[in-house]
């Protein structure tokens, strides 16, 4: 039997636990990455390497986002044709994956060279963040197709039923990372180019250990020349099911160009490096629940292709019960050490003084994103693109980016952070809806515990 078999069978707390445990962790050690990363930055460069940061890592992923977003289409094809047992399917999805990635991280890499400046400038690279910003961008560059290829393959490696190999292509990159950042930042003192360069170093890293694993022969999915001949069926649905992706990755890319030409308004160079700061802490915070998340969609998507509906309640309901858990306790723990956490990132009195304030008031109903992810998820998995891109830009696309260009008018840089909560409420309440909407021939969706 395959390893994918197992998502029809096993019970869904314990394949929700083997999905999302491995899922959780690998982005803990990520976030980890991010935050030890920031602090050598803020620590041996100073609080513009941080707005620099800052400034850069959305363009860089919106980039690599093409990989993720090709992963995750390619992955709701897989995991719904390995439940109808139909195997040449998935062969052809992940061939035609694999060209899709190399060639249009390629293209959007150069692209990016190209207009440089031009990308910098719309993201909020202004002032003395400029310079900085420029260094590390176009080195980071030479490493978007390595990254492009490490998230799809993170997506099918899981869609197949390895979540501790897909768990292995987050941790290999952020320890190559932790190892590097001090030899090229701190010992080599190469500045901004020095943390590129421990990045990219990690992106290759993740991307030759997935290879390594597809042409190990330990896949069920075997890839001949004639799958690499692009399908137009095949293309279209992965286009289709990515574009949620992609288009919740776009919509943060815009979040983050109104956010950080906002916050150079109201606050300058400064109140960019507590967005900063805010963030690295917000994507520890949010690790349990994107891993509940990411361990969600290959068992739902497999159960829906089976048909098998009463599987496919109990792994919504797990889901958002294990996932509102877990981030309540980070959040509760964020509460109470907002200023400790932001003293790990910098000596700046400035910044020490003003974000734990900020922090606050980002997190304050973060604990219901669980309802938002989850949503959106669940009609990714079982392939209706339609409500699934919706959802996925309720919170930012709806909104939080209007709210971040109207609420500072009233209440300046305040306005700014009362936009994450009031977003965060909003967007859960509309998830909860058309969840609930959904799947009322299945039953009634409840936040309790399931007996599966």
């Amino acid at each position: 039997m395959s390893q994918s078999a197992n998502f029809g069978s096993d019970s869904i707390g314990k394949l929700l636990k083997e999905q999302a445990i491995p899922a959780s962790v690998g982005i803990l050690i990520m976030s980890i990455y991010g935050i030890v990363d920031t602090i050598f930055v803020g620590r041996w460069i100073g609080s513009m390497g941080i707005a620099a940061i800052t400034v850069v890592m959305p363009i860089t992923f919106l980039i690599g986002a093409i990989g993720m977003s090709i992963g995750v289409g390619g992955a709701s094809i897989i995991s719904r044709a390995l439940g109808e047992g139909n195997r040449e399917k998935a062969f052809l999805a992940f061939g035609n994956q694999m060209v899709m990635t190399v060639v249009l991280g390629i293209t959007f890499s150069l692209l990016g060279g190209w207009f440089i400046e031009e990308i910098l400038a719309v993201f909020g690279g202004r002032g003395d963040i400029l310079d900085p910003a420029r260094e590390y961008f176009w080195t980071t560059l030479l490493g978007i197709p390595f990254l492009a290829w490490a998230m799809m393959s993170n997506n099918v490696i899981r869609a197949v039923g390895f979540p501790k190999v897909a768990m292995y292509t987050l941790i290999v990159p952020a320890v190559a990372n932790l190892i590097l950042d001090p030899v090229f930042i701190v010992w080599l003192d190469m500045g901004m180019r020095g943390a590129a360069w421990a990045t990219i170093l990690g992106y290759f890293a993740s991307a030759v250990y997935t290879f390594y694993f597809f042409v190990s022969g330990k896949s069920e999915l075997r890839v001949t020349p004639k799958e690499f001949i692009l399908d137009p069926a095949i293309v279209r649905e992965i286009s289709a099911i990515g574009s949620v992706t992609l288009a919740r990755q776009g919509t943060i890319s815009l979040l983050y160009i109104v956010l950080n030409n906002t916050l150079f308004k109201y606050g300058g160079e400064l109140s960019i490096s507590m967005w900063g700061i805010i963030n690295r802490v917000m994507s520890f915070a949010n690790f349990p629940v994107l891993g509940v998340t990411q361990g969600f969609v290959p068992i739902a998507g497999y159960n829906y292709g089976a048909k098998l509906w009463d599987r496919v309640l109990k792994v919504i309901q797990s889901a958002i019960r294990y996932g509102t858990a877990i981030s309540l306790i980070l959040f509760c723990l964020i509460m109470l050490l907002a200023p400790g956490f932001v003293e790990v990132f910098t000596q700046d009195e400035n910044l020490i003084q003003q974000t734990p304030g900020a922090m606050r008031i980002v997190f304050i109903a973060t604990p219901l994103i669980t309802f938002q992810l989850i949503g959106s998820a669940y009609f990714q998995a079982i392939g209706k693109a339609g409500p699934a891109l919706f959802l996925a830009l309720t919170k930012q696309g709806i909104f939080l980016i209007p709210l971040i260009l109207i609420l500072p008018l009233f209440f300046g840089l305040t306005g700014v952070w009362i936009s994450f909560p009031i977003a965060d409420i909003s967007a859960a309440v509309i998830s909860f809806w058309y969840l609930k909407r959904a799947t009322r021939s299945y039953g009634t969706i409840r936040v309790v515990p399931s007996r599966a």
